[in-house]
């Protein structure tokens, strides 16, 4: 009896074992975002809309992903394209419907594909129902649901917090007679979440898609949420820290350490709701987007068992592609995580695409896969942003077409955020195969011999090489989940180990458009290479790499 009641704990444990891994899906996970207004129109208005993501859910599932990150579809009147939420639990029209939504969960998951969709808690449109009635006097039910400050005794507003998009961070409301706090444009006013009402409400938003089988949330600048309750004055920027983190001189938002307007210590609670929440939902997950003064701190601090899930910043976005820069923010944020997971990124709605900002005009498939295996190669889980599997660059939009209200704002210097919005090249049609009508942002005429199309029908094309490369990560279980030990090289040259109890693997990545050769520790004489079907392979020998311009190698040690 002993014996077979030893085998039940044993089947059971091992059966708890893997229902843990799997609820733990997103840990090591491909996440692929889609920018819907670009992805593919279905109705012929020029935006993209969920119908045409459904019709390409085929093209999303070959590659390889594990899961889909949605932007905003939420009803909106899009000065922000979708980041100014109206209604946030209903499918701008633009977009579709609330039906279109559920059938596009149910045939993501039929394929295996797990639906994670952006949420903006921070703030909302100002035309939400929730402003429209706090605006409206001092002494609504909802009043106290934005942050409202009266003006100083000259009449300015209440502190020196300026707006990321530019200007100064309050709106006058003179039927109130009193501020609105927004720190991104004028139209997207910042909830209060020192009432506890909102944070119910905003919970119960959240619960309204977990209902509807949501696999998990990319939270928008979630570390926004909170401001100082007393509104006390940002401190000063010297001049010469005023570049980084995605901001140029010229913006003013550059002028300030932002030590008041977010980040706050309150909002860590938040953060444990939040979790809570998710885990009456087994199998969900949290992404959160962090932008603050040491962003690798905050991940650090945001990101746990009680907190989210994952965290990701702007660390990778930037225009610095040298080896020293990468190794150490991965070793500064290796340091800072206890129980956290981070989340990588190289591209996004937000920046340049990355085939610009770090291929410097070399947009070779050569680059473009080196890039993708250097990523799913780091520890943690990774963004693709759509169009990265193609290798597409940056797009150039001119002025009189351009859309985003912060490139508008700080045209000529920062042309903003369309050049990486612009439609997906489907074929090399008139549109693209993005739509039958004008599309929303103008086809870039390079990205026509990069699209689907083309490159399905080449065997070494980047997209090609992106699907194997996908498929052999995830046979490779020092990659999907195992620690990282950086090595010092020198440039061009990345390198490090990737292992787990029983596995280890040598990573090595040449970021210049020549030819290099490294030299590894003694201890390195035991790997044997491995070959990787994306990148060209570099060759290992004995303590030797010898790689090729934006070349790659692996090597397994041997037992």
């Amino acid at each position: 009896m002993a014996e077979v009641h030893s085998d039940k704990s044993s089947a059971t444990e091992e059966r708890a074992a893997r229902q843990a891994q799997a609820a733990a899906w997103w840990r090591g996970a491909v996440i692929y975002q889609i920018y819907p207004r670009s992805f593919q129109d279905s109705n012929g208005d020029g935006v993209g809309d969920l119908p045409g993501i459904i019709s390409r859910m085929d093209y999303l599932a070959d590659l390889g992903v594990d899961a889909l990150w949605i932007a905003p579809f939420f009803k909106s009147p899009m000065v922000d394209f979708g980041y100014d939420v109206a209604d946030p639990r209903d499918v701008d029209p633009m977009f579709g419907t609330l039906a279109d939504f559920d059938e596009l969960v149910a045939q993501a998951h039929a394929r295996g594909l797990r639906v994670i969709i952006d949420q903006v808690l921070s703030h909302t449109s100002v035309e939400h129902p929730w402003f429209q009635e706090s605006r409206s006097c001092r002494d609504n039910p909802k009043a106290d649901w934005y942050v409202w400050a009266d003006p100083g005794p000259d009449g300015t507003p209440p502190n020196n917090w300026m707006a990321l998009f530019g200007g100064v961070a309050w709106q006058w409301e003179p039927r109130r007679q009193q501020y609105y706090l927004h720190n991104f444009l004028t139209a997207q006013p910042d909830l209060n979440f020192h009432n506890d009402d909102v944070r119910r409400a905003v919970l119960d938003d959240l619960r309204f898609w977990l209902d509807r089988g949501v696999d998990g949330f990319r939270l928008d600048a979630i570390n926004f949420c909170y401001h100082d309750a007393r509104l006390r004055d940002n401190p000063p920027k010297p001049a010469h820290l005023r570049t980084g983190r995605g901001f140029s001189p010229d913006n003013p938002y550059a002028y300030q350490y932002h030590d008041y307007n977010n980040t706050q210590p309150e909002n860590l609670e938040f953060m444990e709701d939040i979790r809570r929440l998710l885990d009456e939902y087994p199998g969900t997950t949290s992404l959160g987007e962090i932008s603050s003064e040491d962003s690798v701190a905050t991940m650090a601090e945001y990101s746990g068992e009680r907190r989210l899930h994952m965290v990701y910043s702007f660390e990778l976005l930037t225009e610095d592609f040298s080896a020293s820069y990468i190794r150490e923010t991965i070793a500064r944020l290796e340091r800072k995580l206890t129980d956290g997971w981070p989340c990588w990124a190289i591209s996004n709605h937000d920046v340049e695409r990355v085939a610009s900002r770090w291929g410097r005009g070399d947009y070779s498939a050569d680059l473009a896969t080196m890039l993708s295996a250097l990523l799913a190669s780091l520890r943690g889980s990774i963004c693709i942003y759509q169009g990265e599997e193609l290798g597409l660059p940056e797009g150039d939009v001119p002025f009189e077409q351009m859309r985003d209200p912060y490139g508008i704002a700080f045209w000529p210097d920062f042309k903003g955020r369309d050049g990486c919005r612009t439609p997906m090249p489907w074929d090399d049609s008139v549109n693209a195969g993005f739509s039958a009508a004008t599309p929303w942002l103008p086809v870039m005429a390079e990205h026509r011999s990069l699209s689907v199309a083309c490159q399905a029908a080449d065997p070494d094309s980047a997209l090609n090489r992106f699907r194997r490369l996908q498929q052999w990560r995830r046979s490779q279980p020092p990659l999907a989940r195992g620690d990282i030990r950086l090595l010092d090289t020198d440039e061009p040259v990345l390198a490090f180990v990737r292992g787990t109890e029983t596995e280890s693997m040598l990573a090595v990545f040449n970021l210049s458009a020549g030819p290099v050769r490294a030299t590894l520790p003694e201890s390195f004489r035991d790997y044997s290479a491995v070959e990787c079907p994306g990148p060209v392979n570099g060759i290992v020998s004995d303590r030797s790499v010898e790689l090729p311009r934006h070349g790659a190698a692996f090597a397994r040690r041997r037992e």
